[in-house]
């Protein structure tokens, strides 16, 4: 594994794009090192590669197969070592901020215009020493059950995180892809885990609405019961769901009805989402967008493997500055003081690696 990291160490210094990634439960490190700084896009879904897609535009950046090395490698045993420590302080204006914006999602809500919106945050915080290789080990080391991730194009930047929240994952014309909602803090100390009505609704808004978008491009879909979902210290409700892509549908027809997803901008999507564009302040580039596997590992052309991720829990790294992002789900019955300590809790997610 030594090699592997002088590898990306090597690519990084070289300036030349390369995505390195540890799957949910997987005891192995996969890397993509692009021979060239081309850059390369997605358009039709048949390429072959590592996609980068943004949660707002067409930009899907790939790392394409054939113009890359693929190192694999057995995950070892990381060292501890030790970590910058981030108070947990607070920001009066950034709350104030915050709750504002919730506040602003809730009565947009209460007057019709939709059922629900994600609304996020940036924090930026300072890091002066920021190594890429060490960071990566305590974030794979922390979160086993996610899908752990660094991804760098030097016309793009520098991107990490570990996400709970798989996309759709495609083999041949089988697909599965996941409903997640409903957020709490673990606590280790409860025997069962109880979710108010708050965090079931908002959940089966968002089962609801998946099954509805794909109806016309799937077939032989089933639904799993919702259930409990840990990922790191954070809590969620899980539904799983898998069917049949129909013969005259295609897998960019698939994951273009999914994305960006009701657990990640809202419902009705559409009018969610200008609502984010129009009021959060900031621009969230690829924060919530997806990435993964398109058509790899396959044997044959017949075989082939798709498996995308949203990119949630994640920061990008620029300028010797850490930017993370969070976002909370808001209905009705959404407390602009209890979101903004839901956010706090999730930014512990990346604060805790650094």
């Amino acid at each position: 594994m030594i090699d592997f990291f002088i590898k990306v160490k090597q690519q990084l210094a070289q300036n030349l794009p390369f995505v390195i990634y540890s799957k949910p439960n997987k005891k192995k490190l996969i890397g993509f090192f692009q021979k060239n700084d081309h850059l390369y896009f997605a358009e039709d879904f048949n390429e072959i590669g590592f996609v980068f897609a943004p949660f707002d535009g067409n930009q899907m950046i790939l790392i394409p197969r054939k113009e890359s090395v693929k190192w694999v490698t057995e995950l070892d045993t990381f060292e501890e070592k030790d970590s910058f420590y981030f108070p947990s302080v607070e920001n009066d204006q950034a709350k104030e901020d915050f709750e504002a914006l919730v506040q602003k999602g809730i009565e947009a809500i209460e007057k019709g215009l939709f059922k629900k919106v994600v609304l996020s945050r940036e924090e930026i915080l300072s890091v002066p020493s920021f190594d890429l290789v060490t960071v990566f080990e305590k974030l794979v080391r922390a979160y086993p059950t996610a899908y752990v991730y660094c991804w760098f194009h030097p016309k793009i930047g520098l991107w990490m995180g570990a996400t709970p929240e798989r996309l759709l994952k495609a083999k041949q014309n089988k697909f599965y892809t996941m409903a997640l909602a409903g957020t709490q803090t673990f606590n280790k100390n409860l025997l069962n885990v109880s979710w108010g009505e708050k965090e079931k609704e908002e959940q089966q808004h968002v089962t609801d609405y998946i099954l509805d978008s794909i109806k016309d491009v799937t077939s032989e879909v089933a639904v799993s019961s919702p259930y409990t979902l840990k990922a790191g210290n954070i809590l969620h409700i899980k539904t799983d769901i898998e069917g049949i892509i129909n013969e005259d549908s295609n897998l960019k027809e698939v994951v273009s009805v999914l994305h960006p997803t009701p657990a990640v901008c809202g419902l009705p999507k559409a009018v969610a989402k200008d609502f984010i564009l129009k009021n959060e302040g900031y621009e969230r580039q690829y924060y919530t967008g997806f990435f993964g596997e398109l058509n790899c590992e396959s044997t044959n052309k017949e075989k082939t493997k798709t498996d995308l991720f949203v990119n949630l829990r994640c920061m990008q790294i620029k300028d010797k500055e850490v930017h993370l992002y969070m976002g909370c789900g808001i209905t009705k019955d959404s407390v602009p003081e209890k979101e903004w300590e839901e956010s706090r809790n999730k930014a512990m997610t990346m604060k805790r690696v650094l």
